[in-house]
This record gives C-alpha cells, sequence and structure tokens, in this order.
C-alpha cells in the first residue's frame, strides 16, 4: 500500500534487534526481517522472539513483514503451520513466501495473513503477476533483472489486479535470478534455497574456452584471458535516479541488507527517505554527498542494476567492500607516506584505511588528524605501503556519527491529540491518533481525584505544560483541548502520571491493532499410499533436431524440446520438424527456457494457434498461467522448485512434474507417495543447470566453462541469450533406478541439452535397458563414465542439502 502522497513505501532490512531500531528510526514505512527458521537468511541473527519485534515497528506506525522464504520439505509442514499461526497473531503484516506448498498452507490455515511473493519465486513477468493475483498474494518482488520499462509494462496490469509491486533499489545482487540458484547447494551442500548460501559467487573464478567432442564434452581448454572474480556483482545504488522508479508506479523500494550493521541500516534508510521526502515536495535533486555516505556504509562498487539499464552490473576485480577512494601514495618516507588527494572526504581519526595495489591490501586504522595542503596530505602508514598504492576509506569513524545521531533522534513523533475532561474531579483523556489501519480512538481514566484548590488553584495551560512533555518517546500532543472547570489542584507527580498513561495506552492500542484471533488451525492431511510404477519411462532434454533424432533412436518416450533458436518463424519450423521426427515414436513436449519473457510468451502463445504439440514444460509460474490460458498439457521444470507435497497439490493440474535436485530420495519418497497427483519425474542423468544470469559470460558460438580451483562448469548459453551455468559433473541416477521405481516416481530424465545426438542416443540406451533390466548395471555405468562430461555424482538423492547446524 503506498503513501498517501504516491510516494512509494519505503521498506528496510533488519537482520537483528539494532537493526530493526536502526531502521525504525532512520524512517521506514516497513521493515523485513525473519526469525530462526523458514528465512532466506538463516545466518542473519534474527529474531528469537518476533513479537517483541512487531511490536516494537508496530507501536511506532511501522509495517512488518516476516520472512518464510525457503523452500520446505514434507517433514516440516506441521512446524510452518504453526508457525504460520503465529505470526498471524502476533500482527504480520504479511509474509514472503517462496515455496508453493507454503501459500497454500498460508491460504488454508491463516486466510487472515497477507502474502507476498519473495524474489525468490523468480516472478519476471506480467503473465507471473496475474499467477499472482489468482493464488491469493497482494505484492510481488519482482526480478532485479526486469528494467524500468518492463516494470511499466507490469503496472498497467497489477492495478487492476490489486497486485503491489516491490522493487530493490539498494545494496548487494544475486548473480543469478533468485529462486534459481544451485551454486551453494551443488559445491558444499548449503542450498540458498533453504537460508544458506555460502556466496561462492564472491569466489575467484578463471574463464575457459575450448571446443565441443562428439558428446558435446566442453574440452581442449584454455584460457580465454579473464579471470578474477567472475560471478561478482557490483552493489546496487539506484539513489540518483530514483525518481525514475518513482515514476514507474511501484508501490514498494526496497534495501537489501539483513546480513548487514545496523550503522549500513541507519545511514542508507536515511539517505532514501530523505530523497523519497524531497521527491513529494517537488524539490529533487541527488547530492553527491549523500551518495558518497551511501558509499562509505557498505559497497562493492556502485551500478544502477539491471532496472535501470545499466551494462556495468559486474564487478569481477573484487569482491569485497571498496570503501571510497581518497588519494595515491606519491612517496614513502619511513612510515609517513605523502598522498594526492583525489577529492572529496579526507582521512580522520578513527577511519578505517586500506592501501590497495592489485590484489595486495594493507589495512590500517588512522590516529592522527589530518591536514591537506597544495592538494597533498600526510598519512603515517604501517610497513608496505609504497608510493602508487591508492588510498581507501573503507571504515569511517564520522558516518559512525552519523549512525548513531539518527539512531538517537528516532523517527518523527506520532501525533495525539487529546481533549480533557472531568467527571467529578476524576481527568477523563480522550484519545485520537492514526495508526496503519486508520483512525484510532481510546479513552483514558486518571486514576486520581483533582481537589479543590486551597490556595493556588492549577489553570489550564499549567496542565497542558506538564501532559506536553512527550520527550523520548513516539508520541507527540498536536492539539490538547482541556474542558477545565478551574479551581483545582492536583501534584506534578499525578499529571505525570496521566501523561504517561495516555502514552501507554496509545502505544497498547497501536499494537493491539494489529493483533489477529486464527480462523483456522488444522494442519493439512495427505491422503498417501504405496504405489510402484509399472516401469519408468524415459524423457530426454533436447535443443536441436539432432540431439532428438538421437534420443528416439535410444528409446526415449518422451522429448522435452527447447530450440536454440530465436525468431518466430524459425522456432516454429523447428517444432513443425520436430513434431514430424517424434510422431508415432514419442512425446513432444515444447520446453520454453527458464526465463520468459512478455514477449517471449506473446510468441509462444501465437505459434501455439499454428503448431501442435503435446504438452508444454514451464519453468516459472509466468510461463505456467500464460501455458494454461493456451490449454496445453503442463509439464512442470526444475525452475518451480517441486519441494513438497503441499506443492505438488497446488499444481495438480499438471499432467506431470519435476522434482527439485535438492532433493534426498527420503524426501522423494515422501511426495512420490501420495494417492492423488500428477506424474512425478527426476532429473537422473546430465550437467544440472546450478545458475541462471544475465551475465553474457560465454558467447553464442563458444564452447567455455569457468574454473575454480577444484572444478570446472560448463557454461552455456539458451535462445533467449541467458546464460546457464552448468554443475562441474553429471548427476547419475542409474543404480538407483529400482530404489525410484519402488517409491512410484513414474519417469526419469535426461538432460541433453547442449549436447550431441551420439550422447543423447547411448544415454536414452543405457536408461531404457537398465529400466527394463536387461544389463549389467556396472557396465552400463561404465559407459556413462566414458561420456560424462566431468565425472559422476548422486547429487543430493543420497542425503540431501545441508541442514541449519551442520
Amino acid at each position: 500500500m503506498k503513501r498517501s502522497n504516491e510516494i512509494p513505501e519505503l521498506l528496510a532490512p533488519a537482520g537483528s534487534w539494532d537493526a530493526l531500531v536502526a531502521a525504525v528510526a532512520a524512517g521506514a514505512d516497513a521493515v523485513y526481517l525473519g526469525g530462526r527458521r523458514f528465512s532466506a537468511r538463516m545466518f542473519a541473527e534474527n529474531f528469537p522472539r518476533l513479537d517483541e519485534a512487531v511490536d516494537y515497528a508496530h507501536a511506532r506506525n511501522v509495517r512488518v513483514y516476516v520472512t518464510v522464504n525457503t523452500l520446505v520439505h514434507d517433514g516440516e509442514i506441521d512446524e510452518l503451520a504453526g508457525y504460520l499461526r503465529e505470526l498471524c497473531e502476533i500482527g504480520a503484516d504479511a509474509i514472503l513466501v517462496q515455496d508453493l506448498g507454503a501459500i497454500m498452507l498460508a491460504r488454508d490455515t491463516v486466510p487472515e495473513l497477507e502474502l507476498h511473493a519473495s524474489t525468490q519465486m523468480t516472478i519476471h513477468s506480467t503473465d507471473g503477476v496475474i499467477w499472482a493475483a489468482k493464488n491469493g498474494l497482494k505484492r510481488v518482488v519482482l526480478a532485479r533483472e526486469l528494467s524500468v520499462d518492463d516494470i511499466k509494462n507490469i503496472k498497467r496490469v497489477s492495478d487492476d489486479l490489486g497486485v503491489g509491486l516491490e522493487v530493490f533499489v539498494h545494496g548487494a545482487l544475486c548473480y543469478s535470478y533468485s529462486g534459481q540458484c544451485l551454486l551453494s547447494s551443488s559445491m558444499g551442500g548449503r542450498s540458498g534455497n533453504r537460508g544458506m548460501c555460502a556466496q561462492p559467487c564472491r569466489k575467484p573464478y578463471t574463464l575457459l574456452r575450448g571446443a565441443a567432442d562428439e558428446y558435446g564434452r566442453v574440452r581442449d581448454l584454455r584460457r580465454a584471458g579473464m579471470e578474477g572474480y567472475l560471478l561478482s556483482t557490483r552493489d546496487l545504488c539506484t539513489y540518483p535516479y530514483l525518481d525514475k522508479i518513482v515514476a514507474a508506479g511501484v508501490d514498494a523500494l526496497k534495501i537489501e541488507g539483513r546480513m548487514k550493521s545496523a550503522e549500513y541500516v541507519a545511514v542508507v534508510t536515511r539517505v532514501y527517505r530523505d530523497a523519497l521526502d524531497a521527491i513529494a515536495r517537488g524539490e529533487w535533486a541527488p547530492d553527491e554527498k549523500e551518495i558518497e555516505r551511501l558509499a562509505l556504509a557498505f559497497n562493492r562498487g556502485f551500478t544502477a542494476g539491471y532496472i535501470l539499464g545499466a551494462s556495468d552490473v559486474m564487478g569481477r576485480d573484487m569482491p569485497d567492500n571498496r570503501g571510497v577512494m581518497v588519494g595515491r601514495i606519491l612517496n614513502c618516507s619511513g612510515d609517513v607516506a605523502v598522498v594526492s588527494h583525489t577529492g572529496g572526504i579526507l582521512p580522520e581519526p578513527g577511519d578505517g584505511v586500506v592501501l590497495r595495489s592489485g590484489a595486495e591490501e594493507i589495512g590500517f586504522v588512522v590516529r592522527e588528524r589530518i591536514h591537506l595542503r597544495g592538494g597533498v596530505f600526510r598519512l603515517r602508514v604501517p610497513e608496505g605501503a609504497r608510493a602508487g598504492m591508492d588510498v581507501y576509506i573503507t571504515r569511517s569513524a564520522r558516518l559512525r556519527d552519523d549512525a548513531e545521531r539518527i539512531i538517537r533522534r528516532g523517527r518523527d513523533p506520532i501525533p495525539l491529540d487529546l481533549r480533557i475532561s472531568f467527571d467529578n474531579g476524576v481527568p477523563v483523556a480522550d484519545v485520537c491518533l492514526d495508526g496503519l489501519s486508520g483512525r484510532i480512538e481510546l479513552s483514558v481514566m486518571g486514576s486520581f481525584v483533582m481537589e479543590a484548590a486551597r490556595t493556588l488553584p492549577l489553570s489550564a495551560s499549567q496542565i497542558e505544560s506538564h501532559l506536553r512533555r512527550t520527550g523520548g518517546t513516539q508520541f507527540v500532543f498536536r492539539e490538547i483541548i482541556i474542558d477545565y472547570p478551574g479551581g483545582l489542584y492536583t501534584t506534578p507527580a499525578n499529571l505525570n502520571q496521566l501523561r504517561r498513561d495516555i502514552l501507554r495506552a496509545a502505544e497498547t492500542a497501536l499494537v493491539r491493532a494489529h493483533k489477529r484471533e486464527c480462523t483456522r488451525g488444522s494442519s493439512p492431511t495427505f491422503e498417501r499410499t504405496e504405489r510402484k510404477a509399472e516401469r519408468l519411462r524415459v524423457s530426454v532434454y533436447a535443443d536441436t533436431l539432432d540431439v532428438i533424432e538421437g534420443a528416439l533412436e535410444g528409446g526415449a518416450e518422451r522429448v522435452y524440446f527447447e530450440p536454440l533458436v530465436t525468431d518466430g518463424h524459425d522456432l516454429a519450423s523447428a517444432l513443425e520438424r520436430a513434431s514430424d521426427l517424434c510422431e508415432g515414436r514419442a512425446e513432444l513436449v515444447w520446453k520454453w527456457p527458464r526465463i520468459t519473457r512478455d514477449r517471449f510468451l506473446c510468441m509462444a502463445g501465437n505459434i501455439l494457434r499454428e503448431i501442435s504439440v503435446d504438452g508444454i514444460m514451464v519453468e516459472n509460474l509466468g510461463a505456467l498461467e500464460a501455458a494454461e490460458r493456451c490449454g496445453c498439457e503442463i509439464f512442470g521444470g526444475q525452475g518451480l522448485n517441486i519441494w513438497n507435497s503441499l506443492s505438488v497439490c497446488m499444481l495438480s493440474g499438471a499432467r506431470a512434474l519435476t522434482l527439485s535436485p535438492e532433493l534426498s530420495a527420503s524426501q522423494i519418497s515422501s511426495i512420490a507417495s501420495l494417492r492423488e497427483r500428477p506424474d512425478l519425474e527426476v532429473i537422473a542423468q546430465g550437467n544440472i543447470v546450478i545458475a541462471v544470469t544475465e551475465d553474457r559470460l560465454a558467447s553464442e558460438d563458444d564452447a567455455c566453462a569457468i574454473r575454480d580451483r577444484r572444478h570446472i562448469f560448463p557454461v552455456m548459453r539458451d535462445s533467449t541469450g541467458v546464460t546457464n551455468i552448468l554443475n562441474s559433473v553429471e548427476t547419475c541416477l542409474l543404480d538407483y533406478l529400482p530404489q525410484i521405481s519402488s517409491m512410484g516416481v513414474d519417469s526419469v530424465a535426461i538432460d541433453a541439452r547442449w549436447r550431441t545426438g551420439r550422447y543423447a542416443r547411448e544415454m536414452a540406451e543405457i536408461y531404457a535397458m537398465a529400466a527394463r533390466e536387461q544389463s549389467d548395471i556396472q557396465e552400463l555405468k561404465n559407459r556413462i563414465r566414458r561420456m560424462a562430461m566431468g565425472g559422476i555424482t548422486a547429487g543430493h538423492f543420497l542425503r540431501g542439502v545441508a541442514e541449519a547446524g551442520e
């Protein structure tokens, strides 16, 4: 919900109690925070007592959105149901969700609790917002890869749907589309989808180029000249262009930073609060000093981001806080350096300073006052400093003081209107104030009787003077009307107590206005049964006609075809030829790309009026909505993040669903035991896509990869130009096909995209034989090893992903 003057809501992060206090003091309209479970920032301090945090914010007219934005497995559903009831009762204004099952659970158990789609839901199209509206979500946090023009187009629909739009305006950027990243999960078992991202995107990599062999493996790799922190993004800073984002009509502006300090939260929130207020007054102009304050708070180098069409999103030279450059060492004499000043601020006592030359860094704290003379200053430096090193302030003592002042001053007080009357000498206070949900009226009776004065009666102005002393609270009296008969007296202590009672009652009223009683409370029940697939069917992902031909020759019964063409006419032609190949031999399912912008969905709808396929595979919610509108059979892909039985029930209209590759065998078994459900499939072979990004790491023609210290990760582009990073080893579940079949899983898939017809043919043949138990498994597995890219692994099938505390 927007502020009354059409300025968007300012939403600040609160990863700790100190950060919460800072956000409220700095002028946030709302805060987002998490508890100790089900939060996508499990390594933040978070809140063991969410009720206290919610009450603190509500008592100051600040909304609270609680992050419940991790994926959950079946064993956690009862716990999640109880948690949602708790959040409803303590008065959370909304929850942010990623998991489709969590949406279904919340709608059924706490329908009073407003739902917001986390950016982890990867909503990036108009149809995605339509899906959200149909499924009861009141706000969507859009993917950070959308531009202002994209947002304007979505806004034309979202208002009529009653769905608010929220965008990030400041802070860290994820390399991958949020919700589509398995980098941390695949490299170390710590899943970002479970709030435990280890940030491998901030590690060094080397770009390699090579050639593809007969199996499509990236071979003969050589350095391509680019190395460093190849996946590290700059930090988003839209402050200089904030008016353009406000003009797009978004409902909320979000600052990233639940892992950041209270100092960071205070400064950044205050800068954006002041900017929004200036825009509201029609007096907006960006201030270089404010940009400098933002940079001192924390920065990895700033970018205006995808939202404003910036070309400098990546910051591949370093992944950490850069600070603000203030000069370069001209020469050193002993422990004193002469530094040429680059302008702006000077180092001050207490500042943290870093000297940099390439990857080398020397850090220290300034102890003496610095004086600028003739464009240079002298700085006492540690051993190792030398001419040519750049000087950066990375921690500002002045900024710390600034943050403390912001927090100490607090937010603008809440005005109260007061009328005092007297009932047989007992003061009665009628109070009016504005809460988040409207006007609040209450009455407070004094605990004392004013008696007839013997000598010096109190005047109405004296009574008012005592009542107006609200310093140190979140309130101020705006209007006080006293219906005073005159001639009465009471002690100052009694009047002070009356004031405290009034203020306490006002705070209680603000807090109580958000409390709820849950109307429903039962956890979901599932009908389950033991089931065993009659036989496992084999599906193959393909992106060329050659791969389709190979898959069919190998015995595939279903082909998911994602053509590597972009033009609509070429795409229709490729589908027609694929249909001819598959006719009478296998089902043909048109697989849409992981990321489907409005333009693609419009084009796809037109093609489906002319071309017939057996179904559509979708990997995001906007694509799901568009495919359903086309009346096609739906096949859900990996990108939908199917993690639990509720998610399967949520998508019960689908023909088949692909379960998340992060699930363990026991978790898959639980989902597969559902009595009523679509067909279920697991990806049993192939290099799993572990990141989906707009960064153009790979060219269209080259076979390329990135290498860390131990592994090589193939890098491929899809038909939309989006970069896909693949796991360094192939998932291989050949040994476990009997177990998968006994669970009741209906089919297994081989991902042969970016591979060759030979790979598809041989791999499909191997899995078809193994599914029919017609050959020696070890012999077949040895054949797989000989054509696998990077070796083989059972992935998370054996252990799942790491849990908190592991």
